[in-house]
């Protein structure tokens, strides 16, 4: 291949790149660089703080490093990613282990090196690689107990079940749902995903019921939270009254109350009623109408993709991406049991921004390596013939070839 032919493939490719994509995640990173902000410099401005911004500057530098990791991952091909997948496993397994050794902090045990990384946040990531890898490796096979369903529910049983020792309930169940998803987007069929899904419901049940605070939750979520103590349910009712107070357009950045001891970590698990409060309504809906063109994207990228785990790997990160959302607002909108989780791009927080982006530099690459003969590509949801719910590159390519 001549120089100039791979110059100008290597510019085709630039041009593949979901620059669309893109442009929705820097908004929601600006929007949650606001927010972080405004959540976090006034109150402590109020306790006469010494560095005030601080909380602001480091988020910022998180989303330097975001957006670093974004630009690199989108340019290294995401086949490596599938190369090394057993190594980032067995890598990502010690790093859940020696969490656990730990000395806790609020009685959890979830961060190293002074709580700049979360192996729970890598896990995430890598869990969506090594079963991406794994899952689009299995064909046919996947169908078949011992190949698909036995070793799948121990692969997911081991990553969660390190997870919800940390105790991190949430996040194992975002990455249990996730993997579920992947199983199903491979070709697994129904009865293989109601097993499973049952199972994994009454594994979650008995850990819930066994554990004190997270049935504490539970009971909460099937009340009344205006008819509980002010104790029991003070922070479902605080960011419920938080949300709505907004209005419409809201109360103006940086003017709302919630911030002020009422609401709860505001700056993480629960900003998105602060938004609500300072933005309103039309904030919340432009923030929710971007996750769900992400979703679009996401999944449009996935049946684009030029190979099996480019497509499975690509609806595994926007199923992480969007459940992860949808479990914070639902949490904020008492949908579901309150629960600690970082909204993707906006929350606070170093090891779930960094990942979030880094993932997103990944969906970019498997955009930029789609080839002309995928661009009427479409998922399969393979009721009838049993087949793959992605469409196969191999096939596309013999039907291609026929037809010239």
């Amino acid at each position: 291949m001549t120089v100039q032919s791979q110059t100008r493939n290597d510019w085709t490719s630039t041009l593949r790149v979901d620059y669309v994509l893109l442009g929705a995640v820097v908004i929601l990173l600006i929007i949650g660089l606001i927010m972080v902000f405004s959540v976090t410099f006034p109150p402590r401005l109020q306790q006469g703080a010494q560095n005030p911004q601080s909380e602001f500057v480091k988020q910022a530098i998180y989303a330097a490093i975001g957006m670093f990791a974004l630009l690199v991952f989108a340019r290294v091909d995401y086949r490596l990613w599938g190369r090394g997948a057993l190594i980032m496993m067995g890598v990502t397994l010690l790093l859940l282990i020696v969490v656990l050794f730990t000395s806790p902090v609020n009685n959890a045990r979830r961060w190293l090196f002074d709580g700049s990384i979360q192996p729970a946040e890598l896990a995430k990531f890598t869990m969506v690689v090594y079963m991406a890898k794994w899952l689009s490796s299995k064909g046919e096979k996947l169908r078949q107990v011992t190949y698909g369903v036995v070793p799948f529910a121990i692969i997911v049983g081991v990553v969660c079940g390190l997870i919800v020792l940390q105790p991190n309930m949430s996040t194992a169940i975002i990455i249990a749902l996730c993997a579920l998803a992947m199983f199903f987007i491979a070709g697994a069929d129904l009865v293989q995903l109601l097993l499973l899904g049952i199972s994994g419901g009454v594994v979650a049940a008995i850990v819930v019921m066994k554990t004190p605070y997270q049935m504490e939750r539970f009971l909460v979520f099937i009340q009344n939270p205006l008819t509980l103590s002010d104790r029991e349910g003070y922070q479902v009712v605080q960011t419920l009254i938080a949300l709505a107070s907004g209005g419409l357009f809201g109360r103006g950045i940086g003017a709302g109350y919630g911030k002020f001891g009422f609401v709860p970590t505001p700056q993480t698990d629960s900003i998105f009623a602060l938004l609500g409060e300072e933005m309103g309504l039309i904030g919340t809906w432009l923030v929710l109408g971007l996750f769900l063109f992400l979703v679009y994207r996401g999944f449009r990228i996935a049946a684009k993709a030029s190979d099996p785990f480019g497509q499975v790997l690509a609806a595994g990160l926007t199923f992480w991406l969007i459940f992860q959302a949808f479990v914070n607002i639902g949490v904020i909108t008492a949908t579901i049991p309150f629960t600690g989780v970082p909204l993707p791009f906006i929350s606070s927080g170093g090891s779930s921004l960094v990942v979030a982006l880094a993932s997103i530099g990944v969906l970019l690459n498997i955009s930029r390596a789609q080839g002309p003969q995928e661009t009427n590509a479409s998922f399969n949801l393979g009721w009838r013939n049993g087949g793959t719910r992605v469409p196969r590159a191999d096939r596309r390519q013999r039907n291609s070839s026929a037809r010239r």
